[in-house]
């Protein structure tokens, strides 16, 4: 079977239509997920970009003990698995860390291909044009570019932010089709035609969109704001979402739906080049994102605080850990899934796909139990860690109904809600309720206990 993988970064489950969103076009998705299995309770595991990416080809937790980096030489990818297999493997991605700096997220890939100038990917310098402020320094991320913040740019001799580099490096954008999904989504069509009679292939697709800069052309943006007529709000600043108005805020959703509009329609011509080349009865499409994104929620604009002015511990709420997972298996009924899923069990749902045998050693579960309805449940916990953990302390335990949110080792900081009847997180339920906060801690604990790391994270309700 030919297996296609599509992640969307900062891709939040409430985007879509078929999800409730009355505001954000995503009727392509929402088409997609008549076909599909679609999980209602998918949740980030190792938090965010690459730790993410590392739990879903490899099907094992790197949040207890790793963060931010490459692919160690003795974790195998999935693509290794598959290529060994006879599997023609294709990697095509606008997301700048998945190839840079050694990451080894090409392991296992016959071809791969990287579009380049996404965020601060500078693969090109124009030092003869200056590179502009796009927007008011206090209300964007400013950790990148001379003085800025503690991680400046080198090389850059001005001060630009992520925002400034991004729009420097690609100034020329006038269509949507200059976009990185869209040019990321042609690559993926032109790739399907080239290969469409390949006996078995794996094909992974990695967009940056909707990661910020959220930059889609102004028409999109005036469709979901059309009476705004301040600065464009065009990326956030990573801290309090009370240093915006209202009507700044609004703004913000209003470049983030547009971005979120474009990927759907994106993923929708790649599905529809499926068809066309007659695939769909013999390839398996899974779609899914990294983690979502506050916009406004819980005084927060970011997925983590990285602002100078903002001196909280940022907890993961369901706004960041709640992520699409729709699977499309030829044959398989589409029906909505209440089964908790996590990324590391995408790895192992693939390998099963492709009719190969199943490591001992990983933490994923196949789903596709769930999805030919052999099964009703996959795992009774989800977690979702900022990783390392143990650096970090930034932690989600969940089941179907309640969540304990933990940002550090003391206990005002810890919360639990009841997803079910409070899916905003806005009622901390932890001392009407603490016999729940203290089942989901001992799964916690006992979880951290198995994966060698007692004594160095305690955490106490």
């Amino acid at each position: 079977m030919n297996i296609v993988l599509i992640v969307s970064d900062t891709f939040r489950y409430d985007n879509l239509g078929c999800n409730g969103n009355k505001i954000i076009d995503t009727r392509d998705l929402d088409a997609f997920a008549k076909q599909c299995a679609v999980f209602d309770n998918c949740y980030t595991g190792s938090f965010p970009t690459l730790p993410h990416r590392t739990d879903m080809v490899t099907g094992r937790f790197v949040f207890p003990h790793y963060g931010w980096q490459a692919l160690e030489p003795d974790w195998k990818p999935v693509a290794e698995y598959l290529h060994a297999a006879g599997y023609v493997t294709q990697l095509l991605c606008d997301t700048p860390h998945l190839l840079s700096r050694n990451s080894n997220f090409y392991r296992g890939f016959d071809a791969y291909l990287w579009t380049r100038g996404q965020e601060s990917d500078t693969p090109f310098t124009r030092m003869n044009d200056p590179i502009r402020p796009m927007m008011d320094h206090e209300k964007t991320r400013c950790d990148y570019g001379s003085g800025q913040g503690p991680n400046p740019a080198p090389g850059i001799p001005f001060d630009a932010t992520l925002l400034d580099r991004h729009s420097w490096m690609n100034r020329h954008w006038r269509y949507e089709e200059d976009r990185f999904m869209m040019k990321t989504g042609n690559l993926a069509e032109k790739w399907l035609e080239e290969n469409y009679a390949c006996k078995n292939f794996f094909l992974w697709v990695d967009m940056f969109d909707a990661h910020e800069p959220w930059d889609p052309p102004e028409y999109l943006v005036k469709h979901y704001d059309p009476d705004y007529n301040g600065p464009p709000m065009l990326h956030p600043n990573y801290g309090h979402a009370s240093d915006y108005t209202a009507a700044e805020i609004k703004n913000l959703r209003a470049h983030y739906a547009g971005e979120a509009h474009l990927v759907s329609k994106a993923i929708g011509r790649i599905i529809r080049k499926v068809e066309e080349t007659g695939l769909m009865e013999n390839t398996a499409i899974i779609f899914t994102s990294d983690h979502g994104h506050a916009i406004g929620e819980h005084d927060m604009v970011g997925k983590c605080n990285i602002n100078a002015k903002d001196d909280r511990v940022w907890q993961l709420y369901r706004e960041v850990t709640h992520v699409p997972l729709m699977i499309y298996v030829p044959g398989a009924k589409s029906r909505r899934i209440k089964a908790l899923a996590q990324p590391v069990d995408i790895m192992p749902t693939i390998l099963e796909l492709a009719g190969q045998k199943m490591p001992g050693d990983i933490d994923g579960i196949s789903l596709c139990g769930v999805i030919r309805r052999k099964k009703n449940d996959v795992r009774k916990y989800a977690i979702s860690a900022s990783a390392p953990i143990a650096h970090t302390k930034v932690v989600t335990v969940q089941d179907k109904k309640y969540s304990l949110v933990i940002a550090g080792e003391n206990g005002s900081e810890v919360e639990l809600f009841d997803t079910q009847q409070d899916p905003g997180q806005t009622k901390n339920l932890l001392k009407k309720q603490p016999k729940e906060a203290r089942r989901l801690l001992g799964y916690l604990n006992s979880f951290l206990k198995d994966k060698g790391i007692d004594g160095d994270v305690e955490f106490a309700v």
